[in-house]
């Protein structure tokens, strides 16, 4: 795990010094995060990995390295340190951002004369609006900004056993497949290896067990390579990408970029801040998470049921270039 750097400022009556050294962090940070991007848009652009490259490198992210990565992380936490109002914050901007997607979209469609999307399309926009890229990218910020991945587990928990679920099965029932089955949307998450990692490592640490370093050594040498796997394959999935093309859902794709990366994170902000009192890091990992782009799964939900998935692409590239600037400002403002 990334541990950030010693403050050179240990003593009081230099905090605008400390400042701008937790500026400087951040931006060094966001800095390793976006070069290395840039190695895997030029390793993507020069087909070095063969067109399957990108396919291959994010499912050896998913399947091995981020679940050993969070599996370990979370071993060697506490229950207090998962459950906190930090994801309280981030739940409620989550359902507030959606909402607020579906009421602008309705509002807009109601006072012109386009035709209202259909169902399926206003699902898409919805958890494009919402559904943060906890994985791929909130894993190496988490690393380099937060300090900590831990704060990615409790919000994988809450999209992969409540929101996609919940978005999958409002899928399958508008585009006229059968009614999913209680059993069937249960065991939804239990196709996720994050989400599997994740509540196995809750589980140890909830036993109050901490396995010894040498049986974690395995899976910490897997674990640490995740984050430069998934920002290198990060950056292979943006070549060819046309995310300014004009088309038919254009003001549903700014809706859903804008809600994204400035209306969930200033939710989650004024939530955390006003609601539930927090500050300090534990607000600064509240709208970080909530400021993080769409996750690729909505483009893979949305070409599972092949609708929308035009929408699905661009609002997570847009969102993504957006992302590198507002979570900066972000840290550097509440860091």
């Amino acid at each position: 795990m990334v541990t950030p750097s010693r403050n050179p400022y240990p003593i009081s009556g230099a905090a605008t010094a400390r400042h701008a050294y937790a500026v400087r962090g951040v931006l060094a940070g966001f800095a390793a995060i976006w070069v290395v991007t840039l190695v895997g848009y030029l390793i993507g652009r020069f087909e070095l990995l063969g067109p399957s490259g990108p396919t291959v490198l994010a499912r050896l992210v998913f399947f091995v390295a981020a679940p050993a990565l969070l599996l370990t992380t979370l071993v060697r936490s506490s229950p207090g340190d998962i459950f906190t109002g930090a994801l309280a914050a981030f739940v409620l901007s989550t359902v507030l951002s959606a909402g607020a997607y579906l009421a602008i979209t309705l509002l807009v469609y109601r006072h012109t004369s386009k035709e209202r999307p259909d169902s399926p399309a206003l699902t898409v926009g919805t958890l494009a609006a919402s559904y943060v890229n906890a994985g791929n990218l909130g894993i190496p910020v988490a690393a380099y900004v937060l300090g900590d991945v831990s704060f990615m587990a409790p919000v994988l928990l809450f999209q992969t056993m409540l929101a996609a679920p919940i978005g999958l099965a409002v899928l399958d029932v508008t585009t006229g497949g059968r009614r999913p089955s209680p059993r069937a949307l249960a065991m939804l998450p239990l196709r996720s290896p994050l989400t599997l990692a994740s509540a196995v490592g809750i589980g140890i640490a909830a036993t109050g067990w901490r396995p010894s370093d040498e049986v974690l050594r395995p899976f910490d040498l897997v674990g640490s390579a995740a984050v430069p796997l998934a920002l290198l394959a990060l950056g292979m999935s943006l070549r060819g990408s046309r995310p300014f093309t004009a088309g038919p859902d254009g003001r549903d794709r700014y809706t859903a970029v804008a809600l994204k990366v400035v209306g969930q994170p200033l939710l989650a902000y004024l939530i955390g801040r006003h609601a539930l009192g927090l500050e300090g890091p534990a607000l600064l990992a509240a709208v970080v998470t909530a400021a993080l782009p769409t996750a690729q799964n909505v483009f893979v939900f949305a070409s599972r049921y092949d609708r929308a998935v035009a929408l699905a692409r661009d609002a997570i590239v847009l969102s993504t270039l957006a992302a590198a600037a507002t979570l900066v400002l972000i840290a550097a403002w509440l860091g």
